[in-house]
């Protein structure tokens, strides 16, 4: 590649289920390596396994992507749709006598490896068909096309993570480029998809390192330019096992359900496995302006839900107040009722909040129907001598002009002071009443964003009991 030429990389996920976090991951990579460096990102469905490739699963990879802002350069490139492309390049090497038409059946390719094994050898095709001539075969006798990959020798690969990885030649056998019903294999059509696509860098899961050499071969063969390799490791979770369910090896879509914020998710993502410093948490505009390769490690990064919830929660304190409001209502409806009050109190909500449920359950106390129902933990504290506070306190406010909190706070602190009661005596009732629960932000805050005549309402439905 010369330095002038544009850097193209691509996203090429297999549509047989969701988009999960590791493929995500390696999306955002590809996504963030192609913006900082002003080039073109792409996405690729590689639904050549027409049986297990699924239009739920593509949707739910355009929709996840969608969701993380990765947005794609130009269309989305469908592999299947490429097949007499693929096609026309095999043909392209067996012209050139590198590759070749294989007879062998099913049970004789099985005889082999299974001799093999009992060799002590990898089971493998023993290229009996690599020189043979194909009018040996019978007339009409199916047939898949092999490559002829080199027996000797050494392949190398210059990886951008992983740093020189080299194999013997003498490891390969001749794989599968065109299988018998005339469909090509996923190693050729990635091979002949990237070079069309003038893919300049391949990032990928080094689950894909061993396929590299191979793909490096075919490559080769064709006399085309290799791309840089990157194979980056993959994710474990929090106690260093492969990343599964119970570590939350969900869907994307399952994480923008359970209330995070694409812009948290991006930094938490970008966090596994590459680092900028000691920066933990930053916007999507400074991930793309720091992002390399150079620093992503070799180790496997580790998945831990809690980082991630404390990641969020700093992108829900940074976020736009107007469009936490509207995230809000979309959760709870009844608050759009009490759109003015909902965003006067997003500071104090978005201070207090985790995921974006969080906002939604703090401030459903703007939205409560009278009577409010009181939960079994605070109702204890509407005995009768905290409802006799709670009536001389209603009356001060009732007759307090200025309905502001730092005046509603100093009025009760005052009567709590003059009464010699601390502030767990009655905060808890005034909890009780206007609230009937825990969840909301402070007492006084609460009082202050309630309508007067609304607060003083709730507050007498208890006294008057």
């Amino acid at each position: 590649m010369t330095d002038a030429q544009k850097i193209v990389t691509r996203f090429a996920p297999s549509p047989t289920g969701f988009l999960h976090i590791g493929g995500a991951r390696t999306a955002l990579f590809n996504w963030a390596f192609a913006r900082h460096h002003g080039g073109m990102f792409l996405l690729r469905i590689e639904d050549t396994d027409r049986a297990r490739s699924t239009q739920e699963a593509i949707d739910a990879i355009l929709d996840g992507m969608a969701w993380l802002g990765l947005e794609a350069d130009g269309e989305v490139f469908y592999q299947h749709a490429n097949a007499p492309r693929h096609v026309e390049i095999v043909e392209q090497l067996l012209a050139a006598g590198k590759a070749y038409k294989c007879f062998c059946t099913l049970n004789e390719v099985e005889a082999m490896r299974e001799k093999a094994r009992a060799e002590g050898k990898p089971p493998r095709y023993d290229g009996t068909w690599r020189d043979r001539n194909p009018s040996d075969a019978s007339a009409g006798a199916p047939f898949v096309v092999r490559f002829k990959a080199p027996q000797s020798g050494e392949t190398k690969i210059d990886d951008a993570v992983q740093g020189q990885v080299t194999t013997a030649n003498e490891q390969f056998d001749d794989l599968i480029l065109l299988r018998s019903d005339g469909t090509p294999t996923y190693m050729l059509s990635v091979v002949v998809d990237d070079h069309d696509m003038g893919v300049t860098h391949i990032i990928r899961g080094d689950d894909h390192l061993t396929n590299a050499a191979r793909q490096a071969q075919i490559y080769d063969a064709l006399d085309w330019d290799i791309p840089q390799f990157a194979h980056i490791p993959l994710i474990h979770g929090a106690d260093g096992a492969k990343l599964s369910k119970r570590h939350g090896a969900l869907g994307v879509e399952a994480y923008r359900d359970m209330g995070y914020v694409p812009e948290a998710m991006r930094n938490y993502l970008a966090r596994l496995g590459w680092s900028h410093g000691d920066d933990e948490v930053f916007t999507t505009a400074q991930l793309i302006e720091w992002f390399g390769l150079e620093a992503i490690g070799k180790s496997p990064a580790r998945f831990d839900t809690e980082k991630l919830d404390n990641v969020n929660a700093q992108h829900l304190n940074m976020a736009d107040d107007a469009a936490l409001v509207a995230e809000t209502i979309a959760l709870n409806g009844a608050l759009a009722n009490f759109e003015a009050q909902l965003t006067a109190a997003m500071p104090l909500l978005k201070d207090r909040a985790t995921r974006l449920p969080d906002l939604a359950a703090d401030a459903a106390f703007l939205a409560a129907k009278r009577p409010i129902t009181v939960d079994d933990k605070l109702q204890k504290h509407l005995n009768e001598e905290n409802l006799a506070h709670l009536a001389a306190l209603a009356q001060k406010l009732e007759n307090l002009g200025d309905w502001s909190r730092d005046a509603i706070e100093s009025l009760i602190k005052a009567y709590m002071e003059a009464n010699e009661l601390k502030m767990g005596k009655l905060l808890p009732v005034f909890r009780a009443a206007l609230v009937g629960s825990s969840q909301s932000p402070g007492i006084f805050d609460v009082l202050a964003l309630l309508d007067k005549t609304e607060a003083l309402a709730r507050l007498n439905d208890q006294i008057t009991g």
